[in-house]
């Protein structure tokens, strides 16, 4: 029987190099916002669906997603809308990895909202990435064309750390060393293997 983890944590808590550690040590792991990048990609199966409903947010190199998010961050219908033609494309492809992966004994779901979207009903355990939130503050403001008033308005939408952490079933810290955090995700895959195979 395979166990589904479901791995969230809020931007910039280090979810990202967290995810790849789980891949380091041989599972598999699905990466909800890949997915959305490659289907919003030049021939992605998103592209012309999105320029349909948000005109001039497309181009030669598919989805302009500062363009499109600047459009629906600030009007929450019109993300309802971008959400609506999102979703059900990307719970196909996981639907498609986990029946790839039926023989695994664990499997990684890498979905940033997994709380908010509802997407912890369908997992088995839940690990959430977790910093304080100076050190997360930090890392995203560091990032490319981040401010203060962007990251406030995707910290609205986000379930806040201590309700995600309070839901967990382990809670991965990031504010350490990678070999901490590693030792983190090293431990979760002994516990859940050992688990399924009994």
């Amino acid at each position: 029987m395979t166990v589904i983890l479901g791995l969230t944590g809020s931007i910039g808590m280090g979810k990202s190099t967290v995810a790849k550690m789980f891949a380091d040590e041989g599972v598999p792991v699905f990466d909800a916002d890949a997915e959305v990048h490659r289907l919003q990609a030049p021939e992605g199966a998103l592209v012309a669906l999105i320029e349909a409903h948000f005109p001039g947010t497309t181009g030669p190199e598919g989805v302009d997603r500062g363009v499109l998010a600047e459009r629906v961050l600030a009007e929450p219908e019109a993300l309802r809308r971008l959400e609506a033609l999102v979703h059900p494309a990307v719970a196909r492809e996981r639907r498609a990895f986990l029946a790839a992966h039926a023989n695994a004994p664990l499997v990684v779901l890498d979905i940033p909202l997994l709380f908010e979207a509802g997407g912890w009903q369908d997992v088995g355990r839940i690990a959430v990435v977790s910093a304080p939130s100076g050190v997360q503050r930090a890392r995203v403001l560091a990032r490319p064309g981040m401010n203060e008033e962007k990251l406030e308005r995707i910290l609205a939408r986000q379930m806040p750390d201590e309700e995600k952490r309070a839901l967990a079933d382990f809670v991965i810290p990031t504010d350490g060393s990678f070999e901490e955090t590693r030792d983190s995700v090293r431990r979760i895959v002994a516990c859940l293997t050992v688990r399924s195979d009994s």
